[in-house]
């Protein structure tokens, strides 16, 4: 997205004021209280929904000169750099935007505040939003990503699963690597990497249930429940009920 046509440098800490002059009108204390709770977070909340936030970040890219690459990432650090769920959320908002002129050197600053962030709101959007959709236009960036498999932070390995989305979204899935990826995930207790496996293969599952039935049954007795629930969530009935029927049987020895 580009704003008029222009001469002026983009200042990216006046575009960081202008989303928050956008957004404290928004501003609603009821919808903090209820954010923070449910996020569990100890950062400060606007109450603020996502869709008042995207439209803050738009419509302040719709009045300024384009950033370019530099310009985005600066105006995203100057969102992020405060303690505000808000904030942060446009931060990631922005770099959402402006992900076309991304490159992978740029998934350093994602997985900074991928861990940073310790949290479904933030990693997930930046994880599957964006690091994914940066790898699928810079093969470089994999090597990193596949480090982050490994990582002893679970957000961090969760991240490296939720990459693989926009490619099974735009029909390229890549299923040497989710199986790099999961397999070795399999045993983990940690809920958070146990969904995103089950979520991957849902989505695998709404353009190659075949794949995704042969997987789930070849793994069957690995799978925790969620995982399990997640993978056949979108199998179609003659594929997904002998493998109900075959996981309650395994569950009841």
């Amino acid at each position: 997205m580009t704003g008029p046509a222009s001469d002026a440098a983009f200042d990216a800490e006046a575009a960081a004021a202008e989303v928050m002059a956008a957004m404290l009108p928004l501003a609603d204390a009821e919808r903090a209280g209820q954010a923070r709770r449910y996020l569990q977070s100890d950062l400060d909340f606007l109450g603020v929904s996502v869709p008042g936030i995207r439209s803050a970040v738009t419509g302040t890219a719709r009045s300024r000169p384009d950033p370019g690459r530099d310009g985005a990432l600066a105006w995203a650090r100057a969102l992020w750099r405060e303690p505000v769920h808000e904030r942060r959320t446009a931060a990631i908002e922005v770099l959402r935007l402006f992900t076309p002129k991304l490159e992978s050197a740029d998934l350093a600053l994602v997985e900074e505040w991928i861990r940073a962030a310790h949290g479904w709101a933030y990693v997930d959007p930046l994880a599957g939003d964006i690091a994914g959709l940066i790898a699928l236009r810079h093969a470089r960036a994999w090597p990193l990503i596949d480090a982050w498999a490994a990582d002893e932070d679970f957000w961090v390995r969760r991240s490296a699963l939720l990459t693989l989305l926009p490619g099974i979204r735009r029909g390229r899935p890549d299923r040497e690597r989710f199986e790099r990826y999961a397999i070795p995930m399999l045993a983990e207790k940690e809920f958070f990497i146990r969904k995103a496996i089950g979520w991957v293969l849902r989505e695998l599952s709404k353009k190659d249930p075949a794949y995704v039935a042969a997987w789930t049954r070849r793994h069957l007795g690995l799978l925790s429940g969620v995982t399990f629930t997640e993978a056949v969530r979108r199998l179609p009935p003659e594929q997904a009920d002998p493998l109900k029927a075959l996981y309650r049987t395994r569950a009841r020895r």
